[in-house]
């Protein structure tokens, strides 16, 4: 029983010493969400782009056979770089 509350003092006490430090238990500031780069951007652009053409063509049966959403993406992706969008 000793032990018990003993290992709950300290466990208690571990608890209450890293909430003090500076950094350990760091809260997340509202509203201060990172901007993505321009190139990351860009690349969510695309992808969402390819993602609706990859939805539009495969409902209209339009998708090659055997073909899979990665090498569908990687299709994509590189005629839109090469368009600049």
């Amino acid at each position: 029983m000793v032990k018990r509350v003993l290992a709950a003092a300290v466990a208690a006490a571990i608890v209450t010493a890293a909430a003090s430090v500076p950094g350990f238990a760091q809260e997340k500031k509202q509203g201060a969400a990172k901007q993505p780069s321009p190139a990351v951007a860009a690349l969510r652009e695309r992808q969402k782009k390819c993602g609706a053409e990859w939805r539009a063509a495969k409902a209209a049966g339009k998708i090659e056979k055997g073909m899979k959403w990665p090498q569908y993406w990687s299709a994509c992706n590189k005629r839109l770089k090469a368009a600049g969008g």
